[in-house]
């Protein structure tokens, strides 16, 4: 009994599956849908209540192709589930349909579900390869069809209907046939021939669009090599050759080299060179030609007597196939020549010639003759350079070499002298003989200086035996006669102080009496010679001897190598106190509470034995630092007051003064200034007292001055306060003119011209302090930011004429190592 259930459940079962409805759902979706996009309601097209899909287990059962879409559990719509790529499930075959078997298991039933894909325009066409080259031969007609191989596109329908466009071309258009065979449709038809002389490579482009929207397209690049053909003869670029040549010529001499082109390529265009046939024996037989090059060369022996022109044909053939060939003439003329030309012989010479020879002196003699007759044997004798030399004949082929001009051996100390012969022949030919005549040297040169004046700076404490200058002159002899000794001569020293007197010159410096260095001998310094004046002579070693002289001029350039000194100074009274020195190096002032700001309260004095900026001084308040009640002028040296003094100032005051010059580096001195703060009657008996010690003779040796306090007093100081700023300015815009004119000025002009020599200085500017002694000084500027100057203009002698030749002129001067390197 149970056995019987199973059976009778078994067959209802089988029943149920062969009792599917027979109608089928269909849907459509578009290639590349995003996945979660819904594709239609299954469930409900299946005809399910709302809500039975899970419950009733509807689900896909085939896989592969279909797995890309998917039921959703909740609603029982058929969604996408990953990329859906038509090409790839169908390739080209249309339409492109998937067949879905669906399973609801409660109750069991099993649908069929279509599912279509649609195509898009997302494949654009593609060729096979990007460039496809082939060849067309230049002789090719019109008409001629050349197939190429079309592209693909992977879409279908509309998307994947491919047109063809062609780059512009005059030669060539395409064909396109539009059927199912796409490569066998498309070719290159020739409308135009082809020419490989004007273009031998022709780049075209082809395009392939599909027919979606939008368009898609791929390129092809077409590259035609045109191929050659015999289409074009050798061509010579001269018709017509001519060609000059002498009798007597060597065989193998190389005539005339004829060329020819041939605008083909390859074999077409490899050209050999031949005789035409239609040539004489003759020409066979007196010239050849070289086949691969066209050279045409001398095979016999030219006569101009027997024959004096030949005609040549020369033919030009390619190696094409038919062969082309071209053709020219050379035309050749025979000149007829001299044979023989003059010979000339030196029979005696009288070498070498001495300086002051004088003219008509015989220096040798020639023989001259030619081995022809007629014109072509009568000769014509000349000698150059035509001075200072002749030729005399003496009688037929004999001649004389002659003296005709003094002789400078200086200026030439050896003449190469050509004689040349000419015979009557046409053309005429010539021979020479050069004869070369030295000259000897006598005494005739004094030696002679490049400057009549050198002008050098050295710098004081310069080290004993260190080189100031260096002389030289020029003697344009030879040997002896131009062997110049230097020695010094005993003159003056410049500038030199009183104190020290007159001494010679040879007790500062010294010359070497080969090489024309001039040392010193001693440290020079400035606070003793500013300028040191000598001449040196120049001797020869001729009989007899003869000698030249230069003057020699050494500005001492000032170096800081003295300190500042303080002045003693008598003592004065002012408004506010007065000074007094009681002990060398501390100076003493007084000055009244509640004197105003800039009330003067002393001057402190100081010299520099240095010149310009290395005597230029300056002051500065060492101690105390920071704002102290009292000031010092930078450049006066006037101490004043920086405010109005109060009794919180103290009873006593102590300053420390730093004087510093301008020089590098840079030396100083220093002063004790103390200034006592008293009451006002207080400072009034100080003063009073002051003036007492002053009469009775106290003087003190380091010293201050204070303003006065009456109002003469500083009317007085006003008015010398305006003259000093006057004269400092109109020190200032000389300083700022003669500066710029300068900097104008060619630099060769300070260091040459005629005139004595001038010294300008600039040596005192702003309030610099100046040196007691009134003596010259030479101020040298070495920074950018001094504003000295030195303008001097010795004399310069005109140059000799041997150095004018020899390019000496316009050198400059002759200095020193370290000179040259002090003149800015």
């Amino acid at each position: 009994m149970v056995v019987s259930w199973g059976l009778v459940l078994r067959v209802a079962l089988v029943q149920a599956a062969w009792s599917v409805g027979v109608g089928q759902v269909r849907y459509s979706v578009p290639e590349e849908a995003k996945a979660g996009t819904v594709v239609g309601r299954l469930a409900q097209d299946l005809g399910l209540e709302a809500g039975d899909a899970e419950w009733r287990r509807l689900r896909l059962v085939s896989q592969g192709r279909g797995s890309s879409v998917e039921v959703s559990g909740a609603s029982g719509a058929l969604v996408v589930s990953s990329r859906l790529d038509r090409e790839e499930l169908c390739g080209k075959s249309a339409p492109c349909a998937l067949r879905l078997e669906v399973l609801v298991e409660r109750p069991l039933r099993v649908f069929h579900v279509e599912l279509e894909v649609t195509d898009i325009n997302d494949n654009a066409p593609i060729f096979r390869v990007n460039e496809e080259a082939f060849s067309i031969a230049e002789s090719s007609l019109p008409g001629s069809r050349f197939p190429l191989e079309g592209a693909s596109d992977a879409d279908v329908g509309a998307n994947g209907q491919i047109s063809y466009t062609l780059s512009p071309s005059d030669h060539v258009t395409l064909d396109h046939q539009d059927n199912n065979d796409q490569s066998a449709s498309l070719a290159l038809i020739l409308v135009k021939p082809l020419d490989r002389e004007t273009v031998p490579v022709h780049r075209l482009v082809l395009t392939a669009s599909d027919g979606g929207r939008p368009s898609l397209s791929g390129t092809m690049e077409l590259v035609i090599s045109v191929l050659d053909s015999n289409d074009n003869a050798p061509q010579f670029n001269q018709s017509i050759y001519n060609v000059k040549v002498l009798e007597g010529s060597e065989p193998g001499t190389l005539l005339i080299t004829v060329s020819a082109t041939d605008f083909d390529e390859g074999i077409n265009s490899e050209i050999i060179y031949l005789f035409s046939r239609h040539i004489t024996a003759e020409v066979k037989e007196m010239f050849s030609i070289d086949g691969n090059k066209g050279e045409i060369r001398l095979k016999g022996k030219l006569d101009y007597e027997e024959m004096d022109n030949y005609e040549i044909m020369v033919e030009a053939r390619d190696k094409g196939s038919p062969p082309l060939s071209g053709h020219c003439k050379v035309v050749l003329e025979v000149l007829d020549v001299n044979d023989n030309a003059p010979e000339v012989w030196v029979t005696s010479l009288s070498v070498p010639v001495s300086e002051d020879a004088p003219p008509g002196t015989v220096v040798a003699l020639l023989s001259v003759s030619d081995r022809d007759s007629g014109a072509n044997g009568r000769v014509r004798c000349a000698v150059w350079p035509s001075s200072p030399f002749g030729l005399v004949s003496r009688f037929a082929g004999s001649y004389s070499l002659v003296l005709r001009e003094a002789l400078d051996r200086e200026r030439v100390w050896e003449y190469e002298v050509e004689v040349r012969a000419e015979d009557g022949g046409s053309p005429p030919l010539r021979a020479t003989r050069g004869v070369r005549v030295p000259v000897s040297d006598v005494n005739d040169n004094a030696p002679s200086f490049l400057q009549a004046v050198y002008t050098v700076l050295a710098r004081e404490n310069n080290a004993a035996g260190a080189e100031l200058a260096r002389v030289w002159a020029r003697d344009p002899d030879e040997a002896g006669n131009g062997r110049v000794s230097y020695s010094l001569w005993e003159g003056g020293v410049g500038g030199a102080s009183p104190s020290v007197g007159r001494r010679a010159a040879s007790s500062y410096v010294s010359v070497d009496a080969e090489s024309g260095r001039v040392w010193a001998v001693q440290p020079l310094d400035y606070e003793e010679v500013q300028v040191l004046q000598f001449e040196v002579r120049a001797v020869d070693a001729g009989d007899p001897p003869l000698c030249g002289n230069a003057t020699v001029q050494v500005f001492v350039v000032d170096e800081n190598d003295n300190a500042p000194a303080l002045l003693p100074s008598s003592v004065g009274g002012g408004w506010g106190g007065s000074s007094v020195e009681a002990v060398p190096g501390s100076l003493w002032a007084w000055a009244s509470w509640g004197a105003p700001a800039g009330q003067v309260v002393a001057k402190i004095r100081a010299v520099d034995a240095d010149s310009g900026y290395n005597a230029w001084l300056r002051y500065e308040v060492w101690e105390p630092r920071g704002k102290g009640p009292f000031r010092v002028g930078l450049y006066s040296g006037e101490v004043t007051t920086a405010r109005a003094l109060e009794e919180a100032d103290g009873p006593r005051q102590r300053l420390v003064i730093v004087v510093r010059d301008h020089g590098e580096p840079s030396r100083s001195a220093t002063a004790t200034l103390s200034v006592s703060l008293v009451e006002g009657g207080e400072s009034s008996s100080s003063s009073s007292g002051s003036s007492s010690s002053s009469s009775s003779g106290v003087r003190p040796s380091w010293g201050a001055e204070v303003g006065a306090a009456s109002a003469s007093g500083a009317s007085a100081t006003n008015v010398w306060l305006v003259v000093a700023i006057c004269a400092v300015s109109s020190l200032f815009l000389l300083a700022l003119v003669l500066y710029g004119a300068s900097r104008w000025a060619p630099r060769a002009a300070v260091l040459s011209g005629p005139g004595p020599a001038t010294l300008v200085c600039a040596s005192e500017v702003g309030s610099w302090s100046y040196s007691q002694r009134q003596s010259r000084s030479l101020c040298v500027a070495e920074g950018a930011g001094k504003s000295d100057l030195m303008v001097f203009s010795p004399n310069f002698p005109p140059p000799p004429a041997a150095a004018v030749e020899n390019g000496s002129v316009g050198k400059g001067l002759s200095l020193s190592p370290l000179a040259s390197g002090m003149v800015r």
